[in-house]
Formats: C-alpha cells, sequence, structure tokens
C-alpha cells in the first residue's frame, strides 16, 4: 500500500523552529498561567502571565523566562538581544581568564645522577606554579627491571622535594616497565574571611581657644664696640742686614775706640 505524503506538523505552530532556536523561552512562548517577576523595573511578586506580558508591552521590553524549573518560573523583564549579548560577553571573558591546564612528563632512570635530578626538580617546580600536573616516571631497561627499590626511591625522593608546591596522587605503581607517580599542583590557601570589628567613635579634639595677640617689644639695640684708643706709633727699628758669603771668613771684629781718641775729641 502507497503511503501518501506525511503531513506537515510544523505549518501549525510558526514559532516551532524559533523556540527550537532560542535559549530562553520569550513573550508568547511562556505558556503557564503565572510566574514570578523579578528585576529592577519592576515590583518583585507573583503575577499573571497575561499582565506580565501587557508591562513588558508597555516599557517596550521582553518578558524573559530566567528560571524555568521553579514553581511558579522566573522571569525579568528585560531586553532579551541586550541581555544574550552581556551573557556572551562574560562567558568570553570566563574563558580568556581560564587556565588550561597540562600534564608535563619527566623522565627519570634508576642510575639518574643528582645534577640530573636537581634541572628536573627545577622544571618541575615551575609546572607545579603554573598550574600543570607532572607525571614522572622511571624507565626500566633490559636488566635494569631489578632495581625496582631504586627507581621508587627516586619518586619517593622527587615527592619530598616537591612538597610545598605539588602532593603526590598515589603511590609510585609499575605499568609496563614504568614506575609512574603524579604531582597536582596544590592551590593557594584562602585567608578566612573573620569580620572586622567595627572601630570605636573617635571623640572629639577640643578646640584651642586663640591666643590674644601681643605686640612684640622692640629689642634693645646692641651695644656698639667702643672706638680703640689712639696711641702714637713708633717708628719701626731698623737693623742692619748682615749678609754672608760662601767661602769667605768671617770679618775680624772691629777694635774698640781708645781712650787718646776720646780724650782729643774733648
Amino acid at each position: 500500500m502507497q503511503q501518501g505524503p506525511r503531513p506537515n506538523f510544523r505549518g501549525r505552530n510558526p514559532n516551532f523552529r524559533r523556540e527550537q532556536q532560542q535559549e530562553h523561552r520569550t513573550n508568547r512562548m511562556i505558556r503557564v498561567p503565572e510566574v514570578r517577576l523579578v528585576g529592577d523595573n519592576v515590583e518583585p511578586g507573583l503575577y499573571r502571565t497575561d499582565d506580565a506580558l501587557r508591562m513588558a508591552e508597555d516599557l517596550q521590553l521582553d518578558l524573559v523566562e530566567i528560571s524555568p524549573n521553579a514553581v511558579p518560573p522566573v522571569c525579568r523583564i528585560i531586553d532579551y538581544n541586550k541581555f544574550l549579548y552581556e551573557k556572551k560577553k562574560k562567558e568570553k571573558e570566563m574563558k580568556a581568564n581560564a587556565h588550561k591546564s597540562e600534564v608535563k612528563e619527566i623522565r627519570f632512570t634508576p642510575n639518574t645522577d643528582d645534577h640530573d635530578f636537581d634541572f628536573k626538580a627545577k622544571h618541575a617546580e615551575k609546572f607545579l606554579r603554573e598550574g600543570n600536573k607532572v607525571k614522572t616516571y622511571v624507565q626500566f631497561k633490559g636488566r635494569a627491571i631489578m632495581f625496582k627499590e631504586r627507581g621508587e626511591l627516586i619518586l619517593l625522593k622527587f615527592a619530598e622535594r616537591l612538597a610545598e608546591v605539588g602532593a603526590l596522587e598515589g603511590m609510585p605503581l609499575m605499568e609496563g616497565k614504568r614506575m609512574i607517580a603524579i604531582f597536582a599542583p596544590k592551590s593557594a590557601k584562602k585567608k578566612p574571611n573573620t569580620p572586622k570589628e567595627p572601630k570605636e567613635p573617635r571623640e572629639p579634639k577640643p578646640q584651642k581657644e586663640p591666643k590674644p595677640y601681643v605686640p612684640r617689644e622692640e629689642a634693645p639695640e646692641p651695644p656698639q664696640p667702643a672706638a680703640p684708643t689712639s696711641r702714637p706709633i713708633s717708628a719701626p727699628v731698623r737693623r742692619p742686614i748682615e749678609i754672608k758669603y760662601a767661602n769667605r771668613p768671617p770679618a775680624p771684629p772691629t777694635p774698640p775706640p781708645a781712650a787718646d781718641d776720646k780724650q782729643g775729641e774733648n
């Protein structure tokens, strides 16, 4: 039996495709008898759906169903296009600020020396501070599988080194020829929100009375130094200059004048 064409049920509801595309039900899509209105531009409370639609039309806005699972559903009267724009903007900002954690791998061998151990520990500390997980493993090759205890000691020593920035999720386990240990970054401890004690009101400071103006007394003139007394200035005494020559004997002393010469003069 040949079947006829299927009836087009979508033609009965012109809003069928629109309801499928929209994230929230708006305006005439809300088919409940009453809703709870919230928001700034209306008085919160229970309203009949027809009254809420009329209020939205008066404000030239949309009636948007925010919480459809509530009884009755919670709605707001807002501009739906603006509401979607702000919501996408917030989601974009949250996505940009979110940090995508990665798993960084660090490889050891049973014969890893101290220098190589310290070098890899610094890299692991950097990865953990950035919010990434660190997967460390000891690779056993050939007969080295006999030294499992040595690999476990290396991983436990590594866990002790990273104790400040990372936590060991579990004890080291063997997977094939690898002994694996995973470290997760430690989240920063939040300080408890202790309520602040209210400050006591300060007492008003007493206002100082202005001091009366007192004119300054004229300071006495400083005493002038007395004029120096005039004294007779004596003529400077001239002394004969003695000239000394090198490699020359000193002149003989002059003899005193004779007594006869003094009498003849008299």
